[in-house]
């Protein structure tokens, strides 16, 4: 196993995402790996939590990820975040992405759960699945 793989694979994602141009019609450039201190714009896109095991074997290190990209807004309805997250879904699917270490061997779209938060606010969650390999010598 290795999770040397995951920070080169959240640049991977984050870049695929900021070059949309689906998305930046939507969100424009407000793509984080965490929300700024301050002022939120009304809607906007993060990446957020991941979960890793192992998938090595004895020729080379690998790992599955199961990483959240989410969609925020403060705008009424779901239209606007399901708009926004429709872009990021496909932005991904299939996408080939480029890492500074490792490779991705799949990229898939697991999940995806909506909800209107207590405070009004409309997010959706998707779950995306990537296998990546290290190309570095075991």
């Amino acid at each position: 196993m290795t999770y040397a793989v995951s920070a080169p694979l959240q640049a991977a994602v984050y870049q695929t995402l900021a070059a949309d141009v689906a998305l930046s019609v939507l969100v424009g450039t407000n793509i984080f790996d965490a929300p700024p201190a301050g002022p939120l714009p009304a809607t906007y896109v993060s990446l957020g939590p991941e979960t890793v095991t192992e998938a090595g074997d004895s020729t080379s290190n690998g790992a599955v990820h199961d990483f959240v990209v989410s969609v925020v807004t403060e705008v009424a309805g779901f239209q606007t975040a399901k708009e926004a997250a429709g872009a990021v879904s496909d932005a991904l699917h299939g996408a080939t992405l480029t890492l500074s270490r490792g490779c991705v061997a799949g990229l898939w779209f697991r999940k995806a759960k909506a909800a209107r938060q207590n405070d009004g606010v409309r997010r959706i969650d998707l779950t995306f699945r990537a296998s990546v390999e290290d190309t570095q010598p075991l």
